[in-house]
């Protein structure tokens, strides 16, 4: 944001959100996405499945679950 000097984010997705996954506590990542308050958090699988159901509970407004399944 800072560098783009654009003061709102639509969407964190993916990559920019898996090293919740890595903590214990998701607690500070939580609150950090909420101050940034994207319209939407897409996590992906690498974020792990209690950080996913972390921020859906956080930011059930904004929350996508992203998901895929076989043909």
């Amino acid at each position: 944001m800072a560098v783009t000097g654009i003061g709102k984010v639509h969407a964190v997705m993916g990559d920019s959100i898996s090293r919740a996954g890595l903590r214990a506590d998701h607690r500070s990542h939580r609150e950090e996405l909420r101050k940034i308050g994207p319209d939407f958090i897409i996590p992906c699988h690498c974020t792990g499945r209690r950080a996913i159901m972390q921020l859906e509970q956080a930011m059930p407004g904004q929350f996508i679950l992203n998901m895929s399944a076989p043909p």
